[in-house]
């Protein structure tokens, strides 16, 4: 099993600039510690996120660790000129030495695509144009292609990515739909919900990905070649009560987060789109498995539970969010590599 970082990087009791500083040292820390990834969401128009440009907070990180691999997860396609994206994912697998991965999708806020003038509607086929051409013309020396929503004409293509053909494309999905299309695609996949409902994400996954013989860009670091991932909040402290006394009130910050944009709208036209499928408080995501709270044995004997049951083998760690201080997340991560990780290294 392989070990990665998500975060949303949200708004908390801190000033913006104090919140990036404290991430990139906790990034900075990870690089040391045997993390395989860093992966940031993109989110718009919302507290939850406070880097809605991923690719610049990602140049800082590029060159401010020296190991660990990251990535968006995901790009949110329907918003962004592909032509452009094009360039930026072959400067930032450069600036990192070819340590970038590209998490793609259309987005799981249908408001946050309002905003921007993306009819929600529309995005699932914007979504698609958007990723065959910027396969395309990240192996082209010359870009030629033609869609319904995206036309190029022999653009020249002199910028090209460090690895090749590309950066490995990831996909991330709270359904059976999206993880279905992740596995027709090959690309590497990562669910999110609790442990009942992920296991048909990574089922539907698995059924697709060997009906077409495996993943596009295999990886010698998983098993199989494919990570199969799943998201998990997770805080470790000395004892169980210590763990679950942190933890409490930074989660349930963070639900605020998730929510706020909903919250804000107040609106049920879009509930099917939004995918929720979380508890409705720390107690209740603690119960589903989303949330994983305690001393390194007790977190160690929870994910060993759940990778038994759903059999993935990339466990995206989410150790900094909501309130959580940076002293709480660092101790977090440092008992979590050190006396977590190596114990489950051989599931």
């Amino acid at each position: 099993m392989k070990f990665g970082l998500f975060d949303h990087i949200e708004q908390s009791d801190r000033p913006i600039a104090t919140i990036f500083d404290e991430r990139l040292e906790f990034a900075v820390a990870a690089d040391t510690m045997g993390f395989y990834g860093l992966h940031l969401a993109e989110h718009h128009c919302t507290p939850l996120n406070t880097v809605p440009v991923p690719g610049v907070y990602m140049g800082a990180l590029a060159r401010l660790t020296k190991n660990l691999r990251f990535g968006p997860l995901v790009y949110l396609l329907p918003l962004y000129s592909p032509l452009r994206l094009i360039e930026e994912i072959a400067m930032l697998d450069h600036l990192s030495r070819g340590r970038l991965e590209v998490g793609v999708g259309r987005g799981v806020s249908p408001f946050e695509l309002n905003y921007h003038k993306v009819a929600h509607e529309d995005s699932r086929e914007i979504f698609l144009d958007a990723y065959a051409c910027i396969k395309k013309g990240l192996t082209s020396d010359t870009l030629n292609y033609e869609g319904k929503y995206y036309t190029y004409k022999d653009v020249p293509m002199p910028l090209r990515p460090l690895q090749g053909p590309h950066p490995a494309f990831w996909y991330g999905s709270s359904n059976e739909i999206g993880a279905t299309f992740a596995g027709e695609e090959g690309m590497h996949f990562t669910a999110n919900g609790g442990t009942q409902h992920a296991k048909g994400n990574i089922n539907a996954y698995r059924a697709a990905l060997a009906k077409r013989g495996g993943v596009a860009q295999a990886k010698a670091d998983f098993k199989g070649g494919g990570a199969i991932g799943i998201l998990r909040h997770i805080c470790v402290a000395d004892t169980d009560a210590e763990a679950r006394r942190i933890m409490k009130p930074a989660f349930e910050h963070h639900l605020k987060s998730l929510n706020w944009i909903r919250d804000l709208n107040g609106s049920t036209e879009f509930t099917g789109r939004l995918n929720v499928h979380r508890g409705i408080n720390f107690e209740a995501c603690e119960e589903n498995g989303m949330v994983i709270a305690g001393s390194p044995d007790t977190v160690r004997k929870k994910i060993e539970a759940q990778a038994g049951e759903l059999g993935f083998n990339y466990l995206l760690a989410y150790l900094f969010f909501g309130t959580l201080s940076l002293p709480q997340a660092l101790r977090s991560q440092q008992l979590f590599a050190g006396e977590v990780m190596p114990k489950l290294r051989d599931l």
